[in-house]
């Protein structure tokens, strides 16, 4: 009896094309537009040098100090700026007409002109800061203790790391993954409609398929376990061609831990199954409140995780941390990062474990909740 409520539950699910829709074709279509509007946030980051002008004058022409340095930071694969020496005079058009961030004046104090505030100009003033502080000291030093010329100019060609660049174990940090794992948390919630209903067919005051389903010579809970399974079976259909069109389509990159991603895709469905199963059986009220507050949960989650806004993520880590370990939707999207970027899986057993416990008390809730509704009349 298990199989053949299993088998005609599948067709009947699959005949459910709304259901369908919202788990499948809606994340699918999302994600696309994700990855327009996200594929090259990273590159976007790369920095350029940029172009700038020093006035090439008597001054600059004796300064050779300067003139080292200049030549230093606009050669090389890695230079810090393009280097113009123009007169005062080119230099002052091409600042008017915006071909370059500013130009340098030496003289007893390098000076910079600029016409207008913004990156590029930060970083020119604090190259020549840096450089005027620097000459000052030496001067001054110098001037003090001549016979230290020497060790001095040693010590300062010396270039001296004090910090050391750590590289992860797995891969490269990668922000905008967030909001496909995010995507991807929101689709496994969005199982709460295959479960709202799987409660609804069985309540025989709200449906006629209800009302013969509880009149039939089977265990309510028999019917209900072996429907949740045909449920559970087409949610996770739906999550692996989603994942497999992020994958091998969008090329999203998951990591290599094939095993634990199909975990984490279990648990994230498992629970979406089992929060609707539970929200429907607790409230009796219309279908409509019940998709109103599938809807409210899963955006909120989807939001507080993330999805919208990536630095909200780690706003709540930080100022709410409570609400991180009770929302779904960052357990699981934290899980599947967790994958791509950490060696350690300390982290991805802690949201899975998580997961479990709120598809258990879920299930419990529905349970209890069910096995106590009787009707007077079918």
């Amino acid at each position: 009896m298990f199989m053949h409520i299993f088998k005609y539950r599948l067709k009947k699910l699959l005949r459910t094309k709304e259901v369908i829709f919202w788990t499948l074709a809606f994340p699918i279509l999302l994600s696309i537009l994700f990855n327009l509007a996200f594929a090259n946030l990273d590159s976007s980051e790369v920095f350029e040098p940029f172009s700038a002008a020093v006035v090439s004058d008597e001054n600059y022409a004796n300064n050779t100090n300067f003139k080292t340095v200049l030549q230093e930071v606009s050669t090389g694969q890695d230079r810090l700026i393009n280097l113009k020496e123009v007169s005062k005079t080119e230099a002052e058009a091409l600042l008017q007409a915006g071909e370059i961030a500013g130009y340098m004046k030496s003289g007893d104090q390098i000076k910079l002109y600029v016409s207008s505030s913004g990156l590029n100009q930060n970083i020119l003033r604090l190259f020549l800061d840096n450089y005027n502080q620097t000459f000052f000291t030496v001067e001054n030093i110098l001037k003090e203790n001549p016979q230290k010329a020497q060790s001095l100019m040693a010590e300062i060609s010396e270039i001296k790391q004090y910090t050391k660049e750590a590289t992860s174990e797995n891969a490269p940090p990668n922000q905008i993954l967030n909001y496909f794992y995010s995507l991807i948390a929101m689709s496994c919630l969005y199982g709460f409609f295959f479960g709202s209903d799987e409660v609804t067919d069985i309540q025989a005051n709200i449906s006629a398929r209800a009302a013969r389903i509880n009149v039939a010579p089977v265990h309510k809970m028999k019917a209900f376990l072996s429907s949740m399974a045909a449920s559970l079976l087409i949610h996770l259909m739906c999550m692996s061609t989603l994942l497999l069109f992020m994958a091998y389509v969008l090329k999203i990159d998951f990591g290599n831990r094939v095993g634990y991603i199909i975990l984490t895709t279990f648990m994230g469905s498992l629970t979406g199954l089992t929060f609707g199963a539970f929200v429907s059986a607790l409230v009796k009220k219309s279908e409509n409140l019940k998709v109103a507050i599938a809807i409210s949960v899963t955006m909120t989650g989807s939001f507080l995780a993330g999805m919208m806004y990536a630095q909200m993520k780690y706003i709540v880590i930080s100022k709410a941390p409570i609400l991180a370990y009770i929302n779904p939707v960052n357990l699981i999207t934290d899980a599947f990062y967790t994958l791509y970027y950490y060696a350690d899986l300390n982290r991805f057993f802690f949201n899975i474990f998580m997961l479990f416990v709120m598809s258990l008390v879920f299930s419990i809730g529905t349970y209890l909740i069910l096995r106590r509704r009787r009707y007077a009349s079918i």
